[in-house]
């Protein structure tokens, strides 16, 4: 895996809706850029032999370091991929969803849910949101939320950028009702 360089964001918000919150809501983004597996290969029948070469040591890079930058439980979590115009979305979606790569996070997370995520293809500075929900109830609806990421000069036409993200609590100032009370 050839990592061109970590992007690390992380983010406190101390007033929303005009109030300010009890505590800092705090989320974190960290994203590697990699050079695609599977650049310059033309169309992969099989892109299995680059998943394994490449998804858990990727989940397990990411998944410490944004826990780490988050500084605090998360209670919500995703992760995305953003493939450089010469690839393909599917490159990224093959690294992404597969338990080799999702499993470091769940287990440093203490997590059951499936992570949500966001694959698309675009140029370098692309921005995207990566999707948010709680880390053991996905029905939680004041942790559904998404966070938007820009990395300046990624991905390149042959990278992949591969992102983690971690809430340590749900929407700031959140007052949805829970899904309970419309069944």
């Amino acid at each position: 895996m050839s990592v061109r360089r970590i992007v690390t964001v992380v983010e406190e918000i101390h007033a929303e809706g005009g109030r300010e919150l009890a505590r800092p809501a705090r989320i974190a983004v960290v994203a590697a850029v990699i050079e695609n597996p599977w650049a310059g290969q033309g169309f992969v029948e099989d892109l299995g032999p680059g998943i394994e070469a490449h998804a858990s040591d990727l989940g397990a890079l990411l998944a410490p370091a944004v826990l780490d930058a988050l500084g605090e439980p998360a209670e919500a979590y995703g992760k995305a991929a953003i493939v450089g115009l010469d690839g393909e979305i599917e490159h990224g979606s093959g690294l992404i969803h597969t338990l080799r790569f999702g499993d470091h996070f769940r287990k440093a997370a203490g997590a059951t849910t499936l992570l949500p995520a966001v694959e698309k293809r675009g140029p370098a500075g692309v921005v995207f949101d990566i999707p948010l929900k709680h880390i053991t109830d996905a029905t939680i609806r004041s942790h559904h939320q998404s966070f938007e990421v820009r990395v300046s000069d990624a991905p390149h036409p042959n990278e992949i950028v591969i992102a983690l993200a971690a809430a340590a609590q749900g929407r700031p100032q959140q007052r949805l009702a829970p899904l309970s009370t419309e069944q």
